[in-house]
């Protein structure tokens, strides 16, 4: 029997072979993945020594099952090792429970080696869910929200249907200016932005579906609609990113004159390099550009790190 972290120790009957009891392998004491563990059991959150019998298997989480053990006959822990060889799956990747863990034991000023002891867990498997696409068990989870002052709930990301911004700032955040550049690659990947335009009763802000052509911002509007009083006035248009996992985010403001564009090779361009149709249907055929005059961009990052443009 060879295991990894994060594998489920599965137990059976020695009468009838039915699973009995299954738990978290959360430690192990040999670098090759052989007994003895330590198992998170699911029915009482407890983390034991085990040295698995010819009744236990493995369930790797990756595709939920496992094949048979072998005898394990009795044996001594051996030292305890932080190496762990690389899972099979050779995914790669931190998922969001990783990152929200990662990042709510940053903001309680703690090492993972100190809460991997809290949690009663080799720090090798914390590091594995930190840094993979890792699935723990709900004991695993409650274990890790009970050390960094959180809920199971909150570490799922059960609270992300909240208003955008509730989530608590970093510890450390940075606010840093973006370069024209870095405006122009995250201007690039979105696809709903903000118009704002000057109208009959004030200011006015509007979300459109947008393309960016040439360094052209270009949306589809309906004639007679308060976007369509854009053109020969100079506009603001907005696009931002907000990571609530993470509590980073930025914002790209563009600046300049709207034009309606009525050339026929424009617009065949336009409608060929367009990704999707105007979100809120009808007849929207009439395309507005902007040529942005100013480009400005700001950008909120962890302190000792720098973020690229999808953060």
């Amino acid at each position: 029997m060879r295991a990894h972290l994060g594998d489920r120790l599965v137990v059976g009957s020695p009468a009838t072979g039915a699973d009995r009891r299954d738990g978290e392998i959360v430690g192990l004491h040999h670098a090759d993945g052989t007994p003895p563990y330590d198992v998170r059991w699911s029915d009482n959150g407890r983390v034991t020594l085990v040295f698995p019998g010819p009744d236990a298997r493995l369930r790797h989480p990756e595709n939920g099952t496992g094949g048979s053990s072998t005898p394990s006959g009795p044996g001594t822990a051996g030292a305890d090792s932080e190496s762990v060889g690389a899972r099979p799956d050779g995914a790669a990747g931190a998922g969001d429970i990783g990152r929200r863990v990662a990042m709510e034991r940053e903001r309680q000023g703690l090492t993972r080696a100190e809460t991997a002891r809290r949690a009663k867990m080799a720090p090798d498997y914390l590091a594995y869910i930190e840094q993979r696409p890792a699935d723990p068990s709900p004991a695993t989870l409650i274990s890790l929200a009970d050390v960094l002052g959180t809920t199971a709930v909150a570490l799922r990301g059960g609270d992300t249907g909240l208003p955008p911004g509730r989530g608590r700032a970093l510890p450390n955040p940075r606010l840093e200016d973006l370069s024209p550049d870095e405006c122009r690659a995250r201007l690039s990947t979105h696809g709903v932005g903000r118009v704002a335009v000057s109208t009959a009763d004030g200011p006015g802000v509007f979300p459109v579906n947008y393309e960016v052509v040439d360094d052209t911002i270009a949306f589809r509007t309906a004639p007679g609609s308060m976007p369509a009083t854009a053109p020969g006035t100079d506009v603001a248009f907005e696009v931002d990113h907000v990571d609530e996992t993470m509590s980073l985010g930025w914002s790209v403001l563009a600046v300049g004159p709207a034009r309606i564009v009525t050339e026929p090779d424009a617009l065949r361009r336009l409608a060929a390099r367009a990704h999707t149709t105007p979100w809120a249907g009808g007849g929207r055929d009439t395309w507005v550009s902007i040529r942005p005059t100013r480009l400005t961009g700001r950008r909120i990052s962890p302190a000792d790190t720098s973020s690229g443009p999808d953060s």
